[in-house]
């Protein structure tokens, strides 16, 4: 595999993943922007508490006015929070909050066999196991959280 083809193979699982995730009851369209941009926000908070939209932008690449609808979605599920800057109450930083909410548990649950069936255009139970597999692999070798849990 050279360079080229993992990005594209990256591109093609984060749309396996974006196929997975359930939408939101009731909110489908109320937001611009994909799930996947969701995430990436709820992964940089995560990764840095308290940060401001701007922050956050600057860290992820993305257009705040994308960020501050993500953040918005996050808050709205549960997610996270935003709190004043106690060094300049003009600004807001946006936490995790401790608590799980039901639509990040929900999101966290979702399996992604029926997405992964559609991009394989096979439902064999055999097939399926063995990419799932290849996939649990590469996420415990490669992804930080998951290295943390192994």
């Amino acid at each position: 595999m050279n360079a080229a083809e993992l990005f594209l193979l990256g591109r093609v699982l984060m749309k396996i993943g974006e196929e997975a995730l359930p939408e939101p009851p009731g909110r489908e369209g109320r937001y611009a922007g994909s799930a996947r941009l969701v995430l990436i926000v709820a992964a940089d908070i995560a990764s840095h508490p308290d940060s401001a939209v701007g922050e956050i932008a600057a860290r992820t690449g993305l257009p705040q006015s994308q960020v501050s609808t993500a953040v918005a979605r996050l808050k709205e599920a549960g997610a996270v929070r935003a709190v004043p800057d106690p060094a300049d109450r003009r600004r807001v930083l946006v936490r995790s909050v401790a608590e799980r909410s039901e639509r990040v548990a929900e999101v966290r649950a979702a399996g992604i066999d029926g997405a992964l069936a559609t991009a394989l255009g096979s439902d064999d139970p055999r097939r399926l196991a063995e990419v799932t597999e290849a996939l649990d692999l590469l996420a415990r070798a490669l992804m930080p959280t998951a290295q943390s849990r192994s």
